[in-house]
């Protein structure tokens, strides 16, 4: 078939480079198609993979009142679990919640060149390469303006994030106070009266997840107006109603009741998908985007050793790889007999075999024994033959050789001469003779120094390998405490419960101050964040304290400062209780 030409006269080789992007375009759209988008992925995840969060802090409910107890009806049991799921969610999310609101307050307090390098470096390559070139073409453009744009930049994510990220944490506190001062009033009522408590808790739950819709709503129409995250003006959350029908009845059929349960479950299904939606747009970056730069240098430092690796190894012909295996493993096998071996074999024969099989050594006493005769005989011969005389028993050899040296210094006068037909040549030898004596003392003094401390030398020499062997238990030991955070068994996590109590402290403090104000709404909030800090000591703590038998007071304690009736000088007292008293808190792992 003939074709006619474009109207403006583009070439085949035009054409085909029309269509190259065209399809490249629908095949990557195809593909597109088949990936589920962010909040599909999400709820996908949270479906396969999410694990059933449980609550570690018991509900606010008597002690008797447990699902399993056989005066128990089936619905109070439903109902039980229901609560327990919604405490388990919602103190989840304020986790996340917060541990984001920390990250980015602890970067807004950093300097102006710890904000920029966070835009620049610690966000992803694609906003390395953004934020660089909006720098090189501000710098062309305006002196100093670049970097004060960043700055500012910086300023604007951080608080618009953390703004979000407060206004979530504060509508959840408030609900999850709410919820619980609901659960402490009416906890006899649920075990006394199920069949009338139970449908006006229900109707609480659904008034309670109404307020939080009303707070998520003014949360959305703000961020409708002004927001400078990309897509965060997601579709506001809307939760299913109890029907308008005998909500306040006295008594509900077991449908009503089943149907009222499972609204609570969708419901409680819409605020976690709400939330991961909303958190994950505001949340911290993940590790693997804050280091990108250090696992980028990593990978490409990987790559060239690899390269360098294949380079030597046997692959490419070289045998340089299996050369230095060889090598390293002769200088191990050198260091352990050098420093492991041989000296703990020294220290054996040393402690047990004592002098009883040592070699011979380099001086014994014997061959100084003898010197020492012979250099006795040689100065009684010279004086008995110089002075005519003979020599009485009792001289010592320091007697007789002054007189050897008092001739010795005579002869000196003719040396030549008494060389050969005097006593000059006989008394050198018998300095000679002396020096000998004396060296070889010398020697057995030295023999006998190194015989005596041959077990300090052994024990020198395996000082490398007990140093080694003290790092790598000391590596061991803090495997074994795994003390990381609050949740360990050594000083560094004690140190983390003990600030989370006096967390604990400043929150009772806090909620006291806002309720002799009036300001119930953030007194409420502060409540909620009160729970939140004591489930998580009630987490952390709980295995420490069954260690050392304390959990059953601890618990106890920890349960007493969640009342709401409780007085707030009562709960401070508990708080200092917690921190002086029990061995799990104490600051060092054995009392001072």
């Amino acid at each position: 078939m003939d074709s006619q030409p474009p109207a403006n006269g583009s070439t085949p080789s035009s054409t085909i480079g029309d269509l190259v992007p065209f399809y490249s375009s629908y095949l990557w759209n195809r593909v597109a198609s088949l990936i589920p988008t962010s909040g599909k992925f999400t709820n996908l995840y949270r479906q396969t993979f999410t694990k059933k969060r449980h609550i570690s802090l018991p509900l606010p409910l008597p002690s008797d009142f447990q699902c399993s107890s056989a005066n128990i009806s089936a619905d109070t049991s439903r109902i039980y679990l229901v609560l327990e799921e919604i405490m388990a969610d919602v103190l989840s999310n304020l986790h996340d919640i917060q541990k984001s609101l920390e990250f980015w307050q602890s970067r807004a307090q950093g300097s102006n060149a710890r904000k920029a390098y966070f835009m620049v470096f610690e966000r992803g390559p694609v906003a390395f390469v953004d934020e660089s070139r909006k720098l090189v073409r501000k710098g062309f453009s305006e002196e100093d303006s670049a970097m004060q744009h960043l700055c500012q930049s910086s300023s604007s994510h951080m608080s618009d994030r953390m703004r979000v990220l407060m206004e979530l944490r504060s509508s959840l506190a408030s609900f999850l106070a709410q919820l619980y001062v609901e659960l402490d009033k009416r906890g006899e009522d649920l075990l006394k009266n199920p069949e009338k408590s139970l449908p006006s808790l229900l109707v609480v739950i659904d008034r309670l997840f109404s307020n939080l819709e009303g707070s998520f709503s003014h949360l959305h129409a703000a961020r409708e107006s002004d927001s400078s995250i990309d897509g965060s003006n997601s579709m506001p959350l809307v939760f299913d109603r109890l029907p308008g029908v005998n909500e306040e009845g006295s008594q509900w059929t077991d449908c009503e009741l089943t149907d009222a349960i499972n609204l609570v479950h969708k419901n409680l299904e819409k605020l976690n998908s709400y939330l991961s939606v909303m958190v994950g747009k505001h949340r911290k970056p993940r590790r693997m985007t804050l280091y990108w730069v250090r696992y980028t240098c990593g990978a490409v430092g990987l790559s060239v050793l690899s390269l360098w690796l294949l380079r030597h190894s046997s692959l490419m012909g070289s045998s340089d790889i299996d050369n230095w295996i060889h090598d390293a493993k002769e200088a191990t096998v050198s260091f352990f007999s050098d420093h492991v071996e041989q000296p703990l074999l020294a220290i054996r024969d040393e402690l047990f075999d004592t002098f009883r099989k040592r070699h011979k050594g380099v001086m014994e006493a014997e061959e100084v024994q003898l010197t020492q005769d012979s250099l006795h005989r040689m100065l009684r011969n010279f004086c008995e033959q110089s002075k005519g005389e003979k020599v009485s028993d009792n001289a010592t050899d320091q007697e007789m050789l002054e007189v050897v040296m008092h001739r010795y210094e005579k002869e000196l006068v003719h040396p030549i001469h008494n060389l050969f037909s005097g006593e000059l040549a006989r008394g050198m030898l018998i300095q000679v003779q002396k020096l000998k004596l004396d060296i070889e003392t010398a020697m057995l003094e030295l023999e006998q120094i190194l015989r005596a401390n041959e077990i300090n030398f052994a024990i020198l020499a395996a000082l490398p390998a007990f140093f080694l062997s003290l790092g790598l238990l000391a590596l061991l030991r803090t495997w074994l405490k795994q003390d990381s955070k609050a949740q360990g068994r050594g000083r560094i996590a004690r140190i983390y419960r003990r600030l989370l109590v006096v967390e604990i402290e400043k929150r009772i403090m806090q909620y006291q101050s806002y309720v002799e104000q009036g300001r119930d709404k953030d007194a409420e909030t502060v409540f909620g964040l009160l729970i939140y800090s004591l489930e998580r000591l009630y987490r952390v703590v709980e295995t420490p304290a069954k260690t050392s038998g304390e959990w059953d007071l601890v618990k106890q304690d920890l349960i007493e400062l969640g009342r709401p009736q409780q007085q707030t000088s009562h709960k401070l007292a508990v708080t200092q209780r917690l921190v002086t008293v029990y061995d799990c808190l104490l600051p060092a792992l054995e009392r001072q």
